[in-house]
């Protein structure tokens, strides 16, 4: 197993916070709007070093799209920020109307995502915005698994033409990804070779594989460990490749299992190189209050799962 040492603890949200300031250095037709969370979502770095450039719209979501949407016509590259499901859900329509539609150049960045909001509960809990967001024609959909992924992912989208749904969570979590590692939009990122089954997460799950892979390490099981940062356009090319090799596949992510990364790859598997699949994601169920770990545990989205899972596929495949 290929050695991944935690460089800190830190939150995806504020690795989009960094990128957006930096992205903002470097670019002035860059703006951002909120929704009355500039701290929540980490822009207030960009807020006071470029204030004429920042867009405070109020709980007013839907109305802070349009302004997006409007912006981008003029040539500004807009990066809206609030909770995911105040930037999907409740919005829906103008995305789908004025961004999407129309292609407009508006970065959606959802913070809060998942079940790792933790205490705030099911109602800010979306487990199904990377569903609504892959299904719009235009749309690119990424979700970062840790502090320098996400910064980087941030400052990638900036130089990208388009609309672009960019996920990640409140949460500290392992920032274990080498800063220097180019954040390719579209390509998914070999993290260990194995040759028994093939587990791909997303977002915070990225850690949990690799977690899984040690443990089944031990049990002398060889995994291979794929993050897919970029769930649409999806990376088939390394999907296909690794299955090939292992002959089955895990899915994991912090999403109901309608709609989201494992639907998705199975849709491609099931017309080119079917194979057993067994999908680590929420079970057609709300979330509900309490600790974070303690959710993805009850949810059942940790590492144990997954290794149990991984001996479950096996069992599938032979």
């Amino acid at each position: 197993m290929k050695e991944y040492p935690v460089i800190n603890n830190n939150s995806t949200r504020a690795g989009f916070g960094d990128g957006l300031y930096e992205a903002g250095l470097k670019n002035s037709n860059i703006v951002a709007l909120t929704a009355d969370l500039t701290d929540s979502v980490k822009m207030g770095k960009f807020k006071k070093t470029f204030p004429d450039r920042f867009f405070q719209c109020g709980i007013a979501e839907a109305n802070m799209i349009g302004v997006a949407a409007g912006l981008s016509i003029g040539g500004f590259i807009p990066f809206t920020g609030t909770f995911a499901n105040f930037s999907t859900g409740r919005v829906y329509d103008q995305i789908r109307q004025s961004v999407a539609y129309s292609n407009k150049n508006v970065k959606i960045c959802a913070s809060h995502a998942g079940l790792t909001v933790g205490e705030d509960g099911a109602t800010h809990q979306i487990l199904e915005d990377i569903g609504l967001m892959r299904m719009l024609p235009n749309m690119t959909v990424i979700n970062t698994c840790d502090y320098n992924q996400t910064k980087s992912a941030t400052l990638a989208i900036a130089d990208f033409s388009g609309p672009v749904y960019l996920r990640f969570g409140r949460p500290e979590v392992p920032n274990f990804t080498p800063d220097y590692l180019p954040f390719i939009i579209g390509k998914g990122i070999l993290l260990n070779e194995g040759e028994d089954l093939t587990i791909i997460a997303t977002g915070h799950m990225v850690w949990k594989a690799i977690l899984a892979c040690k443990m089944l390490e031990e049990k002398g099981i060889s995994a291979e460990v794929i993050d897919i940062h970029t769930i649409k356009p999806l990376d088939e090319e390394i999907i296909l490749n690794s299955v090939r090799k292992t002959g089955c596949l895990i899915v994991a992510e912090e999403h109901q299992q309608f709609g989201g990364l494992g639907e998705a790859i199975s849709g491609c598997l099931s017309s080119r190189y079917p194979v057993p699949v067994e999908l680590i994601s929420v079970k057609d169920k709300f979330g509900q209050s309490g600790k974070p770990d303690e959710l993805m545990q009850r949810y059942g989205l940790d590492e144990n799962h997954i290794f149990e899972a991984a001996e479950k596929i096996i069992h599938r495949k032979n």
